[in-house]
């Protein structure tokens, strides 16, 4: 029998990228309707499936990689929003993974494109759109370029019942101090997806805690070796959210060689042994 849902764990697509296999190269220079390419195999699960394997799997939260979907027609959309409500999926968030607002050849394209995504989001009754805050290195005029894109972006998931959030990836946002600047820029109008995984270093963990003060949202990335977890990497990753106050839901992140489910099983015991506390519901 799985596990029940809990409501601080979800999964991300991109973790089950080689179950599904296809993706779409549907970004702001290709096609909204760009055919299925076998990016990482031929798959075994469709994407209107997914939300029933995910349910059989325990899980209730998931967030979906823009280049998973494969059509903006509202048909589609609509027929993928109802697989997961009957499923009793939750869409925490769409993942726009592409698109660069500091890149000033690219950005009035990049800006309306990734608004088309937040529309995509809204029919698909994702509570969340993450966007990309920027890929070039940190100035003041990227800086500049992110601060008022995202606050454009922010405006316009809010008309449509969407909360856009950014994260910590990228060169743009390579240390806290670009994170906190673009926070403090737009205001609460945007939100913040923390990403344990994009960051090392020896201040790895006092940066994520200095972030995770502020997230809503968490990748939970895992390192591995085989489908041995590095537990502790993994622990003083969650202490350090869990210590900043973080009381959102950990999307689990998995990568590596090996089964996917399997390695998201070892994720979740890892995190909801840490938080929750000890005779939980007996």
């Amino acid at each position: 029998m799985s596990p029940a849902p809990h409501p601080r764990i979800a999964v991300s697509s991109w973790s089950l990228h080689k179950a599904l296999g296809y993706s779409h190269a549907n970004g702001p220079a290709g096609r909204a309707d760009a055919p299925p390419q076998p990016t990482w195999g031929p798959g075994e699960v469709k994407l209107l499936d997914l939300p029933a394997a995910l349910r059989a799997h325990g899980y209730g939260r998931v967030e979906l990689c823009h280049f998973h979907i494969a059509s903006l027609d509202p048909v589609y959309l609509e027929e993928l929003r109802s697989a997961f409500a009957d499923s009793g999926v939750t869409i925490q968030t769409l993942l726009i993974d592409d698109g660069d607002i500091t890149n000033a050849a690219t950005r009035t394209r990049d800006l309306a494109w990734i608004n088309t995504w937040i529309g995509a989001a809204a029919r698909l009754g994702a509570k969340n759109a993450r966007a990309v805050a920027g890929k070039q290195k940190p100035s003041p005029e990227a800086l500049a370029h992110s601060v008022s894109g995202l606050a454009l972006l922010a405006n316009s998931a809010a008309t449509q019942g969407v909360q856009l959030v950014t994260e910590n990836w990228f060169d743009l946002t390579a240390t806290p101090v670009e994170v906190h600047h673009i926070l403090d820029g737009v205001g609460s109008r945007l939100g913040f997806l923390a990403d344990m995984g994009n960051w090392g270093g020896p201040t790895k963990y006092a940066d994520l805690a200095s972030i995770f003060a502020r997230a809503q949202l968490c990748h939970a990335k895992a390192s591995f070796k085989g489908l041995a977890l590095d537990e502790n990497d993994y622990g003083q990753c969650v202490a350090a959210a869990e210590g900043a106050g973080y009381q959102g839901p950990y999307t689990l992140i998995f990568a590596d060689e090996g089964d996917e489910w399997e390695g998201l099983a070892k994720e979740r015991a890892f995190i909801l042994g840490r938080i929750e506390p000890p005779n939980a519901g007996v």
